[in-house]
């Protein structure tokens, strides 16, 4: 019988007799049908590792998958590293001479990882970004979006006459708030030992250069924040979200701080559940004065007819 075409085209349908039922021979490379046996195919390639294994754990051991792309390495992720162990498998240390040669191809290797300013630049952004996401306890993901955008400032040439540490910093917020993740500014800048003023010129610059649209800030994300650092029961931050959304229906809370918006809602919440949390003690976890969670819980309780 003639053999058909190779595996450009994959056929699914025996062309003979019409049946589905194929099979792949990966000793001989073909394709055949079990009803009529007609070859469909020969020389296929396997597309599957050159090794076999019979276990779930025999194949986990055997794979040689390495870590994802990430974006925040400055080359990726995709370079070798040369370790300074100075051993070999077993444990045993090197000859002198495989020593001095290991030294040389190390020193050539961090040479090739980073041999343009650009390089230089990435690699000191993301080390700064590694420090920040520790210091702040934010995620892997809001990390990652960081650094994509701190790489598209770079691009763009908005990093150049500016503070590394700064644009960095500046990134790191712009995606905690594309992200509705509850940092505030002050925070951000404390961390990165950046004045805040000059954090927020950085933040600016990216909205304005970069075209990016931040969602409006929840301050029902900011409750759990400020109840954690308190010790406020949860009952109390349930009353504390109803008051919240309750204010958004009205139309208050548009234009409001967020934590202090927030705290006040606390305060509101830890007064009707009868939890002894004084103003001070909401406003110093929150980063806002008494005299806002003072002025937004009268506002609360004005608009929301609250019996307090």
């Amino acid at each position: 019988m003639p053999i058909q075409d190779k595996r450009a085209t994959r056929v699914t349908n025996c062309p003979e007799c019409g049946s589905g039922n194929l099979i792949e021979d990966y000793d001989s490379g073909e394709v055949i049908c079990q009803d009529c046996g007609l070859v469909l195919s020969e020389h296929a390639m396997n597309q599957g590792p050159e090794w076999r294994a019979f276990t779930k754990e025999e194949r986990e051991s055997r794979g040689r998958v390495g870590v994802p792309i990430s974006f925040s390495v400055h080359d990726k992720g995709l370079s070798t590293v040369i370790d300074r162990v100075n051993r070999d498998a077993y444990g045993r240390q090197l000859p002198l001479d495989t020593r001095l040669e290991m030294l040389r191809l190390r020193k050539w290797q961090i040479r090739t990882r980073i041999h343009s300013s650009a390089d230089r630049n990435l690699a000191q952004a993301m080390a700064e970004l590694d420090r920040l996401t520790d210091k702040l306890h934010i995620p892997s993901s809001v990390k990652e979006r960081a650094a994509v955008i701190y790489r598209k400032a770079l691009d763009n040439g908005l990093v150049r006459g500016r503070s590394i540490a700064a644009i960095a910093a500046a990134s790191l917020y712009a995606a905690c708030r594309a992200t509705e993740t509850p940092r505030t500014l002050k925070e951000v800048a404390a961390a990165s030992r950046i004045r805040k003023k000059d954090v927020a010129r950085c933040y600016r610059l990216l909205l304005r250069e970069l075209e990016i649209r931040m969602p409006v800030e929840d301050p029902i994300r900011c409750v759990s924040k400020i109840a954690s650092k308190v010790s406020i029961s949860m009952k109390t931050q349930r009353t504390a979200i109803k008051i919240l959304k309750e204010a958004r229906r009205v139309g208050i809370a548009a234009g409001k701080d967020p934590m202090g918006l927030a705290a006040a809602a606390l305060y509101v919440a830890c007064v009707l559940e009868g939890e002894k949390k004084t103003q001070k003690d909401i406003a110093e976890v929150a980063n806002v004065t008494e005299v806002t969670v003072r002025n937004r819980y009268k506002g609360l309780k004005e608009a929301l007819n609250l019996n307090v």
